[in-house]
């Protein structure tokens, strides 16, 4: 951390965040040291009961809307004004650790808990948040709750989402106490801001404390399938084999030279791959795999999107082999507001703490938040880049400067009153 931070300026009380972040994270610990807490489940239950015991305890009003997105206000000398919200998700991975998420929610909470202690007003209210549903573990789709509430799909859509067990989501939010009165999107904001762990090792790698985050990666999710004919592997010449492993590999290969092709936000993935039969002496007769894109620019990742198409019937025809491929899930890029941006921006550089910008490549809830209300986001770094894994890990040094930097920028969007 720099060592010219001004110890004049208003900081949280780093030790009150970090015991309340070990303490959450014991509901649903694992052997590993992480956390498992599924959405909608007795643990997530627990979890949420926590948090909310401690909004009252701070003296915050709560808030449940119809699909369980719960809001804590701390009342402004203006009720009027839309609130300063800051918040994240306290649902996890089924290998996860204890920031991803957990980490935004309670430094908005260390937010309030600082001004109370401080006996600061603010204009407008300000308000924690917790989404249901961002990790997308047990129901899909992901970012489940802020998604309801912008209006990204409906609510009947996600109360009939089922889990591996046939469970919905509205039968579980019932059963837990969490289905509130409120209808998504009813609820007003005035700004958004997010901190979380990068979950990636860009600012680790760069020895930087903050990460101001312009921007999320947008992303392109496609199914490609590749059809050929199994045979016997030794009887079989190669000239005359219909290798759909062979094929696939092809179209994989240029799934990565896409990203390359397109720096420095270029992203081209294949991290999942079926083969049929998937015998040791059989020549595959058909692969299945997906493909991720992503880029930062829309206008880039259209193009991307035409590349691998134009190559997948390419291929096919060259080949003879069935090639096709769909696209099963897109997400545009998302800007945030250069006012959310540069209020965090402005209280890093007050609070002197070493940054760069870091464009997210993973998906938060402020993608959906920022399509009703500027939005912005903090990040700090995690240990080896690592997330949704139980070795998860930051430093306590700096969650505390991010959640600094959070306490700024949302004092500076809310107005102080002195």
């Amino acid at each position: 951390m720099n060592a010219a931070v001004d110890t004049q300026v208003l900081t949280i009380n780093g030790e009150r965040l970090w015991n309340s972040l070990m303490e959450l994270a014991r509901i649903g610990a694992t052997p590993k040291g992480g956390v498992k807490r599924l959405a909608l489940t007795d643990l997530d239950k627990q979890g949420r009961d926590l948090v909310v015991s401690w909004g009252k305890a701070a003296g915050l009003s709560i808030t449940v809307d119809k699909i369980g997105n719960v809001f804590m206000r701390r009342e402004g000398t203006n009720p009027a004004l839309p609130p300063i919200v800051s918040g994240s998700h306290i649902d996890t991975q089924p290998t996860g650790g204890k920031f991803d998420g957990n980490y935004g929610v309670l430094s908005a909470l260390e937010v309030v808990r600082t001004l109370n202690d401080q006996g600061i007003r603010t204009e407008a209210p300000i308000e924690v948040a917790f989404w249901t549903n961002e990790e997308g573990s047990r129901f899909v789709p992901v970012m489940m709750g802020s998604g309801v509430f912008c209006g990204a799909f409906s609510l009947e859509h996600a109360y009939a989402a089922k889990d591996t067990e046939g469970k919905t989501v509205r039968e579980e939010l019932e059963r837990i106490g969490y289905i509130g009165d409120q209808t998504p999107g009813d609820h007003p904001i005035g700004a958004y801001f997010e901190a979380h762990i990068e979950q990636g090792p860009v600012l680790e790698d760069a020895d930087k404390v903050i990460g101001v985050v312009p921007a999320v990666l947008g992303l392109s999710w496609y199914d490609c399938v590749v059809t050929g004919m199994e045979a016997h592997a030794g009887p079989t010449p190669m000239h005359l084999r219909r290798d759909a492993l062979q094929v696939a590999t092809r179209i994989m290969q240029e799934v990565v030279a896409i990203g390359l092709r397109y720096p420095p936000y270029g992203r081209g993935t294949v991290g999942m791959v079926q083969v049929h039969p998937n015998s040791r002496n059989v020549i595959p007769g058909e692969v299945k795999f997906s493909v991720d894109l992503r880029n930062v620019s829309g206008e880039l990742l259209d193009r991307m999107h035409g590349e691998i198409l134009a190559f997948v019937e390419r291929t096919g025809r060259e080949t003879g082999l069935g090639v096709t491929i769909e696209r099963v899930s897109y997400f545009p890029p998302c800007p945030f507001h250069p006012d959310c941006v540069d209020a965090v921006r402005r209280a890093t550089e007050r609070l002197g703490y070493s940054t760069m910008d870091v464009v997210s490549g993973a998906g938060h809830d402020a993608i959906y938040a920022a399509r009703l209300a500027p939005a912005g986001m903090i990040f700090v770094p995690c240990k080896d880049g690592i997330s949704h894994n139980e070795i998860e890990d930051a430093q306590p040094d700096h969650l505390t400067a991010g959640c600094n930097v959070l306490l700024h920028a949302m004092l500076e969007r809310a107005k102080r009153v002195d």
